[in-house]
């Protein structure tokens, strides 16, 4: 009996390469490859388009690509922050057909996209987070105010923004003013938080990466970046050292946990600090995998898909039986909402 169909919807144009680590978890798990989807088709000027089969299965077609696609789970990846508004219609129309995937929640999506948003549903649900001010065409005297009310050691990021190279640690007033003007040149709002102290004891900076999918922390990573004034981030030049779950300290598990729960999403990459007691800087809807995480994340991810779709009519039948599944790989406890 083949395997299941998935189609791998992404944007071709990211540098972080989280398709082809999907792409081999899709293998891995169904012995076939995934059919491979330009993202920017579905989006408003894309000729991609969204139909039922029979008015029983969804149907993708491509023309671009010369694909027309039945698939039986869609997973929809690696789209830069900038671009995923302009793929709301196309979620919202896999949740009407009731594709199993877990990437159609659209308001999800824009809570943890949009860092303002992201403030003040942490604000709402109680997770714990550095005090930050979110300005939005400042004037000098209101981003002076901020600066002082935050302890004049603050971190300045885009409201939209990946990959921290649009963020700055901001201790004077000349920084704070090239920070501002840097933001009015790009129109973009931006916030500025106090800084968490996450300095260790040989003075290099750190946080923590943790994975949580399905109300689980799957895997989790610390971030050692030498350059203090510099995001933690690998693409900035951080070390990971990668950690099992049950070794990362209880209390970043019960933030990471409440963190993703709190923006609605059902697999998420958590950026936090252990210090002032645990304080979460981000939600990453779709965090970058790096080098060892095919078996820790990425086969764990698309497992879940699978395991959605054993869940569907069809898969209870089992229509279509995962393949190839390998020991590790299964995720334990309550399976992810799909569309």
């Amino acid at each position: 009996m083949s395997g299941p169909c998935v189609a791998l919807i992404a944007d071709p144009t990211s540098p972080e390469g989280c398709r082809d680590y999907l792409a081999q978890a899709v293998e891995l798990l169904t012995g076939t490859p995934p059919h491979r989807i330009d993202a920017r088709h579905f989006a408003p000027c894309g000729t991609g388009r969204v139909r039922d089969r029979d008015g029983v299965r969804l149907r993708l077609h491509v023309p671009d690509q010369g694909l027309e696609v039945v698939p039986d789970v869609v997973v929809l990846y690696e789209i830069p922050p900038h671009r995923r508004r302009a793929l709301a219609a196309f979620q919202r129309l896999l949740a009407h057909h009731h594709a199993v995937t877990l990437g159609s929640g659209v308001a999800a999506w824009r809570s943890a996209t949009e860092k303002d948003r992201t403030v003040a549903r942490f604000e709402r649900d109680g997770v714990s987070q550095m005090d930050t001010v979110v300005l939005s065409r400042p004037g000098t005297r209101e981003t002076a105010a901020a600066f002082e009310r935050l302890g004049r050691d603050t971190w300045a990021r885009p409201v939209v923004g990946t990959g921290g190279s649009d963020t700055f640690h901001v201790t004077t007033d000349a920084q704070l003013a090239e920070a501002a003007e840097y933001y009015a040149r790009r129109r973009s709002a931006w916030l500025l938080s106090r800084d968490a102290g996450n300095v260790t004891a040989d003075g290099d900076r750190h946080q923590f990466r943790v994975f949580v999918l399905g109300g689980r922390v799957i895997h989790a990573r610390e971030h050692i970046q030498p350059a203090t004034d510099t995001p933690c981030n690998t693409c900035q030049g951080a070390t990971a050292i990668p950690i099992a779950p049950p070794d990362l300290p209880r209390r970043l598990t019960e933030l990471a946990v409440a963190a993703t729960a709190s923006m609605g999403l059902p697999f998420a990459g958590v950026d936090l600090a252990i210090e002032n007691g645990g304080v979460v800087f981000e939600v990453n809807v779709q965090p970058a995998f790096i080098e060892g995480e095919l078996e820790t994340v990425a086969v764990p991810y698309i497992q879940a898909h699978l395991d959605a779709l054993a869940q569907t009519a069809g898969g209870r039948r089992g229509r279509h039986p995962a393949r190839g599944r390998r020991r590790g790989s299964q995720v334990h406890g309550r399976s992810p909402r799909v569309a």
